[in-house]
């Protein structure tokens, strides 16, 4: 029979197992985080394998455990909640898209009209992760364009600064997908119309976005000290959004590939703390919130990049967990295409070459892929295969097919 233990416990299990830490270890590495003194130690292993046995730990004790594992509280401990952006137009202002439409040809905008494109543009921002880039290209520009046009229309203040921050939210999507498509040059256009739209409407929140997407294309093309200014700028018009946290992980990966392990440490930790702090989301699949498992996500890089490979591996194989729904189906495919990547530079460097290939080549596989992303980690794994096995005909053949994907989007041909 398969491991019936809930998955945070598994997930407990792993994380201690991957730092070679008995349990006793990680008891005393918790009371490093505990803010009042805890039982002795004997009680605290028993309880420690309570937890580890599926014994869920009280509100107490989850976010000194995270902490003892880097992360944050819902990221082993997971409060979900799926939305349903069509059925929510309907509750909220029974409307239909084509009668949305047809209300923006009207000379004024009533506010149930601006409710809808709110809820609109929350769903397209939330099917990011799993639509085909071109047809959320499509309906991103689409919906851009009209709400764009609204600007000639009466509007009040309030509702002024509501279209404009509504265009920079839509515009921050379509940038990203021009970027995941690789189309750096419209991107780039489109992040500066965003971030444009965000100090006219004096948007906090997108303006965060517009500097941490700079930081994306920064950390893609190799500008590495580009991203930590751009994470620094981000910080200081958005410092208590959840932009804040990716800004703080875009630092670290930069940190990182520049060989500086302190950095990394520091810029995850202020991320952690920042997230720790902050309510959970209501909507964990909208591409513009950072949430818990995301943080795996970006602490996964990191390890990977400064050789901490068994913490790289136990946290490539949370993401695929947090990433994948019970049937199989992939909800965040470009995360998991990232998190196979890992689990092949860790194979690599174990000596399984079979296991790294076959783990390099199914993220390149997915349908919905970020180019500029994929491409730059799976340099990575391209680099320890060149290394260490450049003379198997296996090893040529992936290098091959990762050469090929370079050359079709010309900017991001690895080297």
């Amino acid at each position: 029979m398969g491991d019936e233990r809930p998955a945070w416990a598994r997930r407990i299990a792993a994380e201690r197992t991957a730092r070679n830490w008995s349990q006793l270890d990680a008891v005393k590495a918790l009371r490093a985080h505990a803010p009042t003194e805890l039982p002795a130690d004997d009680s605290m292993v028993r309880q420690w394998k309570r937890w580890e046995s599926g014994a869920k730990p009280g509100d107490f004790y989850q976010p000194l455990i995270a902490a003892t594992f880097g992360t944050v509280t819902h990221a082993i401990f997971p409060a979900p909640s799926r939305r349903d952006g069509d059925k929510e137009i309907l509750t909220a202002s029974g409307m239909e898209t084509l009668e949305i439409v047809s209300r923006l040809n009207k000379s004024d905008v009533d506010n149930a009209t601006l409710e809808a494109l709110r809820i609109t543009t929350d769903r397209l921002c939330s099917e990011y992760p799993y639509m085909p880039s071109g047809q959320l290209l499509l309906e991103g520009r689409q919906w851009l364009r009209r709400v764009v046009e609204l600007h000639s229309k009466s509007l009040t203040l309030a509702q002024h600064r509501e279209v404009l921050a509504l265009s920079g939210w839509l515009a921050l999507l379509v940038g990203c997908v021009e970027y995941d498509t690789g189309d750096r040059h419209a991107a780039e256009s489109t992040r500066r119309a965003a971030l444009s739209l965000a100090n006219e409407a004096d948007h906090s929140e997108v303006a965060g976005w517009g500097h941490e997407m700079r930081a994306w294309f920064s950390l893609t093309t190799g500008d590495y000290r580009g991203v930590i200014a751009a994470a620094q700028a981000g910080a200081e018009v958005a410092p208590n959004h959840s932009v804040a946290v990716q800004l703080a992980a875009q630092e670290a990966k930069a940190w990182a590939r520049l060989g500086d392990r302190r950095q990394v440490e520091v810029a995850l930790d202020r991320g952690r703390r920042l997230l720790e702090g902050m309510p959970h989301p209501d909507n964990v699949d909208h591409h513009f919130v950072v949430d818990p498992a995301k943080f795996d996500f970006y602490a996964m890089d990191c390890y990977r990049l400064v050789g901490e490979d068994k913490l790289a591996h136990t946290l490539a194989n949370e993401v695929l967990r947090a990433g994948t729904d019970f049937d199989g189906t992939e909800r965040k495919p470009m995360r998991n295409a990232e998190a196979r990547v890992t689990l092949g530079v860790t194979a690599a460097r174990a000596g399984d070459l079979e296991q790294a290939l076959a783990h390099g080549e199914r993220a390149l596989q997915g349908e919905r892929q970020s180019v500029p992303s994929l491409i730059m980690t799976s340099r990575e794994l391209a680099a320890v295969v060149r290394e260490r096995y450049s003379s198997e005909p296996t090893a040529q053949d992936y290098l091959s097919h990762l050469r090929d994907l370079g050359r079709a989007k010309p900017g991001f041909l690895p080297s």
